[in-house]
């Protein structure tokens, strides 16, 4: 058997001050990233998502895993999605008392504007911009502002169109896995076993990458021992 390496499939930011849920397959880990240092920690895990999220037992979220997710600022709520389908749920951290609020349901039904677009099959990352209600999502080399509360599409661009900074870097053909730092207007972006801290400017193009594209094991200790994580083919 052929072993591929898997890093981190999807991540949201927590309510909880610079704490990040990241999954891998079907677990997942709620992290300390200590933004601006290498002091991160696991706060636990690596657990089954249905473990931590008892609502997710026996969907495609728990048995499956997770392919994209992002956080609704001011709230306990987050959007989380698999293959064509997405859900949005309270994840009660700290608790188990997590539960669905919406769906399981496709992800245009969710999100109607996506219907018949590359973006209806599934999604790479996404993370929540600070203009309210808005995030940012991803599919291969495109990604879509959208406005959630409202239902509204505002945007669809090639990756590098939205996000100059990301050109001819790794993420300028897509990225694995984001979330969005408590730090205002910046987001940390995954791809197999790289990452890039970004700054990213709504409205605007003055994106940039603070320190480079960097090695995930390297910067990150807490999550060595736990990525990769081998999938047998």
């Amino acid at each position: 058997m052929a072993a591929k390496e898997g890093w981190i499939d999807a991540a949201f930011r927590s309510s909880r001050v610079n704490e990040a849920y990241l999954f891998m397959k079907n677990e997942y880990i709620l992290e300390n990233y200590a933004p601006g240092t290498t002091d991160d920690h696991v706060v636990h895990g690596p657990l089954p998502i249905s473990s931590g999220f008892p609502s997710l037992a026996g969907t495609v979220f728990g048995d499956v895993g997770i392919d994209c997710a992002f956080g609704v600022p001011g709230t306990n709520d987050a959007f989380i999605f698999s293959g064509d389908l997405c859900a949005k749920i309270d994840y009660a951290p700290g608790t188990t008392d997590d539960r669905i609020l919406q769906g399981p349901m496709t992800i245009a039904q969710m999100f109607p504007f996506f219907k018949n677009t590359v973006f209806d099959k599934g999604l790479d990352a996404a993370f929540e911009s600070t203009r309210e209600n808005e995030a940012y999502v991803f599919r291969g080399k495109y990604y879509s502002l959208i406005n959630y509360a409202e239902g509204r599409l505002i945007a669809t661009r090639p990756i590098t169109d939205g996000f100059p900074a990301l050109a001819s870097t790794i993420f300028e053909s897509g990225i694995g896995a984001a979330f969005a730092s408590h730090r205002n207007n910046e987001a940390y972006l995954f791809k197999e076993q790289h990452y890039a801290l970004l700054y990213f400017t709504p409205g605007a193009t003055n994106d940039k990458i603070i320190g480079g594209v960097k090695e995930i094991l390297a910067n990150w200790p807490s999550l060595r021992g736990i990525l990769p994580q081998f999938v047998y083919l």
